[in-house]
Parts: structure tokens; sequence; C-alpha cells
């Protein structure tokens, strides 16, 4: 069992040559030898097994110091290996070395190549054997959590050099996204501090773009593909990175950007190496001055989008942000979030927040154009999105619209790529659809119901959490969700959003929902065509669901106050006892209709079990809709009555020769029986039913029939 130092010395150099760093080869190659040494538990570094690897022909020539590296190594202890091939260093290391050791006590790689690291899959690790990484931290990624990380210049004791970093963010965004990448913005913040601490000590890193102005950017997402455009500056914020606002457009980040290098470099305390992540030629001016000011100048760009005059500026260190990022394309997204692509096996699908993003304004505005059943021409949709300020100029909806088609949530016409259709069996498409729909349904039917002129937004959000056709995976998940799909709709035109002095204190205004002019103007004509048009197919009321819920409330309120001496029945309460019954909003309807109608009264009552008042509901007795449901209800009552009292079997059959219900009165009311707990299903004998005969309710309309 041995321990093994081994030192990629050809991108060891590099580093140093990158941050402009000298040093004496030989400390260097004996500091590197004495402190395995250390951390191994050695007594001597003459225990320790060292291994110097490089290309040394071709290394010794590239340097062009008093000394050799391959002399400096050897003289230092080394062993020196030489590959030619860098893809074969991990098996040289196994062959020449490692596969003949039956354990190893502990294993050191001094590198920034995260190809070598692979000879890790094959080393035989003692009991209790250590593995560290000397290098660059971004080198090791996740798939060796064990291994221990530490930078090496500071095992080698070099104090690196400060770095300045300035992002014009909404150049490299827009630049990714025209490429066809999608732009993760948690990917981006990891590697960009991590490419920024490979080049030394990060004193300032800024980000610059017009943070907060809708559609200025290309949609940000998260690690599982959720958009954050709006959550952009916090999160550069928890990272170090100072979110500068400027105005949109490319020149206003590039003044604001070089006012700010220009200041930054005459301080005394200034950075030595300024990196700009931006392609713009507006910077050669900035960059020839850093350089009279002998700062090293690093260019962060995307290919294809970086200005000739930088990228041939023989003054300029180069870096394509592709090279050390892993960027994953459009269609990659379109998978995510449920196109019709195929998915390959690998891939699970991650369960995603469905949430209001720069694509569902592009969903939503394309159901809003007249004609859109046919398909749109390309050109109308983009200017849509101008027109409703859903994107800030005509090239940022030329990208996003260009987006929705790699992510297969538009496809152009078959006879006419300038035509888009939207695809509707994507499953953005459908959740989008059916969230507005289903808000858009509810806000319609309450002003129908209560013939109001608006809906209270407090009012609107509990509605909507109560909506069972929302009970799926990533929607209705909190206040703050519906908040953000309602405020969506009024941003994209659907409803239209008000304050209006409070009912009981005029001086305060609350916020308000109404329908829009355009929404009430779409309703209107299907309603007169006896239509409803694709993307806007939510339900009107159904009446003969809402009169069967009207009759379920009064008969349970009716027997809960009875049965307790209680004037009201708590409404929450009463919900969760008819939510099997509850197809989206039919309860809420049904309780608005009541009182309405003046069949019942809600209040809040005080309430003896605890502190604070509780919303109930009660009968108003002398109502003739209560009185009619409940006469109804006695007449089925005395019924199973006149069956139990003849010793009859109680079943659908015998049930219907006894009252002459037709079948559907029949379920409902065999139905309200079940639920009431006055029927019971008898086992084993299917379709009939037991009599609970000492219920409260069958007791007190048998009092009233003697």
């Amino acid at each position: 069992m041995a321990s093994y130092l081994f030192v990629d010395v050809d991108t060891l150099l590099r580093r140093l040559r990158q941050h402009g760093t000298a040093v004496d080869l030989y400390d260097m190659a004996n500091s590197l030898r004495g402190g395995a040494a250390l951390a191994a538990g050695l007594v001597s570094p003459n225990e320790l097994v060292a291994i110097a690897i490089a290309d040394w022909d071709v290394t010794d020539a590239a340097h062009r110091g008093s000394i050799s590296p391959h002399h400096a190594f050897e003289a230092s202890g080394f062993q020196l290996c030489t590959v030619t091939d860098r893809s074969r260093i991990p098996e040289v290391l196994h062959n020449t070395y490692l596969a003949a050791d039956p354990a190893v006590n502990e294993l050191i790689i001094a590198t920034n190549d995260s190809s070598i690291l692979s000879v890790l899959d094959y080393v035989r690790l003692a009991p209790g054997a250590r593995v560290r990484l000397w290098g660059d931290p971004n080198t090791l990624g996740t798939q060796y959590p064990n291994v221990i990380v530490q930078p090496l210049e500071t095992i080698l004791g070099i104090q690196g050099a400060l770095v300045f970093l300035y992002i014009d963010f909404e150049n490299i965004a827009i630049s990714l996204d025209k490429q066809g990448y999608t732009v993760n913005l948690e990917h981006l913040i990891s590697r960009f501090v991590g490419q920024a601490r490979a080049h030394g000590q990060v004193i300032k890193m800024a980000a610059y773009a017009p943070w907060g102005q809708r559609g200025s950017l290309p949609p940000l997402v998260d690690n599982v593909g959720r958009e954050i455009t709006e959550e952009a500056p916090s999160r550069l914020a928890m990272a170090n990175i100072d979110p500068v606002f400027n105005l949109p457009g490319k020149n206003s980040a590039d003044m604001r950007i070089a006012r700010d290098v220009m200041a930054d470099m005459m301080y005394p305390e200034s950075a030595d190496v300024f990196i700009l992540a931006s392609g713009d030629r507006d910077f050669n001016e900035v960059i020839n001055a850093l350089r009279t000011h002998n700062k090293q100048v690093i260019v962060w760009g995307v290919r294809g989008s970086i200005s000739r005059q930088v990228e041939t500026n023989p003054a300029v260190i180069i870096e394509y942000i592709e090279d050390f990022t892993s960027m994953q394309p459009h269609e990659a997204l379109g998978r995510l979030y449920g196109a019709t692509v195929p998915v390959p096996q690998q891939q699970a699908t991650p369960a995603i927040d469905v949430r209001p993003s720069q694509w569902v304004s592009a969903i939503l505005q394309y159901d809003n154009m007249e004609g859109h059943e046919q398909g749109v021409w390309r050109k109308d949709l983009e200017q849509q999105l101008v027109t409703v300020n859903a994107v800030l100029s005509p090239d940022r909806a030329a990208n996003l619209v260009t987006q929705a088609i790699a992510m297969d949530l538009l496809r152009p016409r078959s006879d006419n790529d300038d035509i888009l259709i939207l695809n509707s069996s994507h499953l953005l498409v459908e959740q989008t659809r059916l969230v507005r729909d289903r808000i858009l349904s509810r806000v319609a039917n309450t002003l129908d119901v209560r013939s109001w002129e608006y809906v209270n937004y407090g009012f609107l959000l509990k509605g909507i959490a109560m909506d069972r056709d929302l009970d799926r995976p990533g929607l209705n998940l909190n206040d703050q969700w519906r908040s953000e799909w309602v405020d969506c709709l009024v941003r994209e035109g659907i409803l239209h959003r008000e304050l209006v002095p409070h009912r009981h204190n005029p001086d305060d205004l609350v916020p308000v929902i109404k329908l829009s002019d355009s929404t009430m103007h779409r309703l209107e004509r299907a309603e007169a065509l006896g239509t409803e048009e694709e993307g806007y197919l939510f339900s009107r009321i159904d009446e003969e669901a809402l009169v069967a819920m009207e009759k379920r409330i009064v008969v349970s309120v009716e027997q809960f106050t009875s049965f307790r001496g209680f004037l009201w029945c708590p409404l929450g309460s009463l919900h969760r006892r008819l939510r099997p019954h509850d197809p989206g909003m039919v309860f809420q309807q049904a309780i608005e209709y009541l009182l309405e109608r003046g069949v019942v009264l809600v209040e809040e009552y005080e309430n003896p079990q605890s502190e604070f008042r509780t919303k109930g509901i009660s009968l108003v007795s002398d109502s003739p809709i209560a009185q009619s449901i409940l006469a109804e209800r006695d007449l089925f009552v005395r019924a199973l009555l006149a069956l139990y009292n003849r010793h009859e079997a109680i079943s659908e059959v015998t049930i219907q020769a006894e009252t002459g219900l037709d079948a559907d009165d029949l379920s409902l009311w065999l139905s309200i029986m079940q639920d009431e707990n006055i029927l019971n299903s008898v086992p084993g004998r299917s379709g009939q039913y037991s009599l609970f005969r000492t219920h409260h309710t069958v007791t007190s309309v048998a009092d009233k029939s003697s």
C-alpha cells in the first residue's frame, strides 16, 4: 500500500500563466511534494510516490525560464511520466502505477482537467483512505462526492490575482437564446462564479440588465425548467453578484459598464484581472484603456455573437461561454414541459409548477387573436406580443416565438411555414388553458349569479382555491400561485383590475376584478352563435348539478341544525361534507343562488369552541324553496317508512314503485339519504338498503305523519 501524488504539470503551468503568476519551479515542485506528504501523514516525502505527468518535450519547449520544468520536478524527487495524448492519462496512470498496488492509502491529484479524474473509477482504496483534488473546485463536478477539494493556490501559498467581473446580462442572455440555448440562470450563476474564481480572488461581480422590465430578457429558468426571470435579481444577489439596473437596449448597458470599469480601474486597490462578459465592439476603447494600465482583460462571449474587433484584439483573452457551461437547447426544455416529441428513456420528467411565464404569454395571445382556430401569421403573433407588452421589442418577440416553436408549443402549418398552429396536445398548452378557463369561468359565473359589476380580489382567490378541476400536480399550490395567475390574466388583457372604494369604508380602496372588454366581446359573440371557441372552452352553469347541490345543502343544513339545536352550520364543514359532489365550483354557485333567492343566510357567528368568529350558514325557515325541498325529502322518507313497516326489501325497484320518481330524481335522493346516514347499503346484497329507523330525521318525519 502506498500514498500517491499525481501532478498534471501542463494544466498547472497553464493556470499560472493565465493568472500572470511567476513562481520558482523548484520551490513549487518541493511545495507540492512536501504538502502531499504532510496531508498523507507521512514521516518523510520519500515515503510518497510523486508522479509528474506532461508531454515533456512540448512542455519544456514552451517554457522560457532558465530551468526546464522536467529538470525542476525530477530534481525535487518526482518520477516523470510522459504522455503525449492527454486522453490516455487515466489509462497510463492506472496501468503504470495503480494496477499493481493492492490498496491505495492516499491519492492526491493536482489538475484542472476533469477527464483525468476518471482514474478514480478503477483505483482500489484501502479502508479509511482519502482522495484529494488540488485544483479548481469546479473541476470535480458531482460524480465523486467523497473527494476532498483544495484550491491549488492555497497549497502553493500563492496569492491569486484580484478579479473584477462585469456581466452584460442582457447581451449574454439574448445571445444564448438566439443560438438556441435555454438560459438556465442557476447554471449560469454557478459557472460564472466558478470560472471567475479560476482566474484569482474575485473582489467584485456585477450583472447589468433591465431587471423587472417585462419581456426585456428571454425566459430565465431554474434547474427544473421553471421560469424565474422575476427572481433573477435576488438569486444573483445571493451569489454575491450585484444586479445593476439599466434601461433596455444595448447602448444603455454598454455605457453603464464602461463607466464603472473606467472608474474601478483607477482605484489603488483595483483588480489585476478585468472580465467583461459581453461581445459588443463598443468595449474596444475600454479594453485599450485597461491594457494601458497593465490590466489583464478577459472577454466572455457566445460564439457567433462576439464582435470581430474584440475577437481579433491581441490584447484580449477570449473565453467562450459554451466551453465552460453545459447549456441545454430549447428542445430539451420542451420535453420537460410535456412536448409530444419523443423523450429519451433515461430522462425522467420532473413535476413543474405551472406558473405564468413568457411561453404562457405566447399561448394566451395566440388564443386572443381573431381566427386563431386555423392558425395565425407568425408576424401577426409577434406584433400581438409587442402590442400587449409581453415583450419589449419585435426582436424579442421573434426570439420568443422561435423558442416556442423549438419547444413544440407552436408548429408551422404544413402548407405554409409562416402560419403557426398552437399545439393543443402539449401539456403546457393544456394546463395554461385549463387555469385560464377555470379562473374566467369563476369570474363570469359570479358576476352572472350575483349581478355584480366586479368580483372582490380576495373572494376570487378563495373561490379558485375551492376549484377541484385544478387539483392536479403543479396547479393551485397556494394563494401566491393563484395571485400570480390572476395578475397574469390582467397583464394579458383577459381580466381587468381596478381599485374601488370599500363598501363599508369609502376612504379605503380595495382591488377588484372584472372581465376585460375584449373577453366580454368574445363571450357575447360565442353565446350569440351558440358556440364555444377553441381556447375559451370554460363551462357555463350546469343547471342540473346546481339544483342537485341546492337540495343537498338545504337537507344537510336542516338536519345539522335541528339535530344539534343550533341556529347555524359551519360553512367550511358543510363544504367538506359535500365536496365529493362538487365538480369544480357547483357548491359556490349553489350557495350564491340560495343567497340571492333568500333561502339561506351566510354570516359570521360566535363559535363557542373557538376564540374566532366562524362563517356559518342557516336556513330561512319561511322560504318557499327551502320548504319545497324539505317537503320532497319528507315524502321520500315516508316512502322508506312504508316499505320498512310492511317488511318489504328497500331497493331501487321498490322505492321507485312506492314514489313514482324518475331515474335521475331517484338516484339523487338515494345519494342524499346515504350521505345523511338515513340509508346504508346491505353487505352482500347489491342494490338493497337498510333504514336507520331511529335516525333524528326519520323519527321527526314519522312523528309528523302520525
